[in-house]
């Protein structure tokens, strides 16, 4: 059976495979360019990383996870049964040959390269998120800045240097706030603590309320949504897909847009087109303090561990463990959130949380994501491998997909995300 889904659009219709962030973003933009849009997911809307995110909407978070030291931080986590990063390189080949490419780019003209594709990302994202929220969709939008704390005066000044590179080449300075100062910006913090750096333009939003706001305002258009239905093959006629078969029907499709993200790799006999990624498993709890908690959200770069303030109930998230795809959620690395973050909190974390969550960040070896034709269809776009900052960039992303397949001027420059784009994107001067 073949089947149209979705309402009538001018230009066609756009299957969209994903129904994360970056999914809907694309399915808002190519409805705004006058597709007819489905989005198909193989679970429900926004269940993986969507859902259980931090909400962190941050320019601030230019640089890469490809920075020198890295590699030996990766090392030591081998060792470390408690570390929040762990890698296991096992025996995949494809992890192997990422892991190699990873470490390749582990240098500081890599790492600022990387960082040059990132920030338009970011940047643009910003901007758009304003104009949904100027637009109204209800998704708890906070300006209130992102603040890194520290707990030892060494970690707190080895920051110095990387706010002399992001002030300096990326106009993206912070403000240090050094001792009990932190305290001024964030009182939930505890006193005695080094000090931290602020980025007083950062922002921060519920992903589950933007996840469900943006997918009412698309049913509202029209855009089909199919929920629990895999995609399993494809139909395809001239070197394009004419057709998507998944849930015991097929599709049209005059575009095929993949948003899938870290499930992009084992979809590559369905799409025909092997995407290097590797899933990042992180995780987070939400917890409901009694009496006032953070207002600023904050990370603890010491302990890798990330809190985000809602209206009412704080998230706590951390963890990247390459090479484990265990659908397990163990209650030890859960308790590295709460052991994570309670030294530098000034109020006591209930021992009862709400909502665990695990799920796997799309990584690629460079930090920058996938974004344009995947080259073995003419008509198949990726929009894909946006690491630990998709719900930063997914408006952007979704603008630039709708773009490139209208054929208007993108407006950024492109050739950073390409499949086949060269080792570094730019090299600084």
């Amino acid at each position: 059976m073949t089947d149209s889904a979705g309402t009538s659009g001018g230009r066609g219709h756009a299957v969209v495979v994903g129904g994360g962030v970056i999914g809907l973003a694309c399915a808002e933009y190519l409805s705004e360019a006058d597709f007819r849009v489905t989005v198909v997911d193989r679970g429900r809307v926004g269940g993986a990383c969507s859902h259980g995110n931090c909400g962190f909407v941050c320019p601030s978070h230019v640089l890469p996870l490809t920075e020198p030291g890295i590699v030996g931080q990766a090392v030591r986590s081998m060792l470390k049964p408690g570390s929040p990063l762990k890698v296991n390189p096992g025996l995949s080949p494809a992890r192997w040959r990422w892991m190699w490419r990873f470490l390749r780019r582990c240098n500081e003209a890599d790492m600022r390269s990387a960082g040059h594709a990132i920030q338009p990302l970011l940047l643009s994202s910003y901007k758009l998120y304003e104009q949904w929220v100027a637009d109204g969709i209800d998704c708890d939008w906070r300006r209130r800045g992102l603040m890194f704390a520290y707990r030892t005066k060494a970690a707190f000044e080895a920051y110095a240097a990387t706010d002399r590179l992001l002030r300096d080449e990326y106009a993206e300075p912070a403000e240090r706030l050094e001792g009990d100062a932190v305290r001024d910006r964030e009182p939930a913090l505890r006193k005695g603590l080094a000090g931290g750096w602020y980025f007083e333009h950062d922002a921060h939003l519920r992903p589950d309320k933007l996840i469900r706001s943006l997918a009412d305002r698309l049913r509202g258009r029209g855009v089909g949504i199919l929920e629990d239905t895999a995609v399993t093959s494809l139909r395809t006629e001239g070197g394009r897909v004419t057709g998507v078969v998944c849930g015991g029907r097929t599709l049209d499709a005059d575009e095929l847009v993949v948003a899938t993200g870290a499930w992009t790799p084992r979809l590559k006999d369905v799409f025909g087109v092997d995407v290097p990624i590797q899933p990042g498993k992180g995780y987070s709890v939400l917890v409901r303090p009694e009496g006032p908690a953070t207002t600023v959200p904050l990370i603890f770069p010491e302990t890798r561990v990330a809190v985000t303030p809602f209206e009412d109930s704080v998230r706590l998230g951390s963890m990247m463990e390459i090479g484990n795809e265990s659908e397990a959620m163990p209650a030890k690395r859960l308790r590295l959130l709460r052991t994570g973050s309670q030294p530098f909190l000034d109020f006591e974390l209930p021992a009862e949380t709400d909502d665990h969550w695990y799920g796997w960040r799309p990584m690629t070896s460079d930090s920058v994501p996938y974004i344009g034709p995947a080259g073995n269809h003419a008509n198949l776009t990726l929009a894909t491998g946006h690491n630990m900052l998709g719900l930063s960039m997914a408006p952007a992303t979704g603008k630039l997909v709708a773009e490139l397949l209208t054929g208007e001027e993108p407006h950024l420059d492109v050739t950073p995300y390409a499949m086949e784009r060269p080792f570094s994107v730019r090299r600084a001067a």
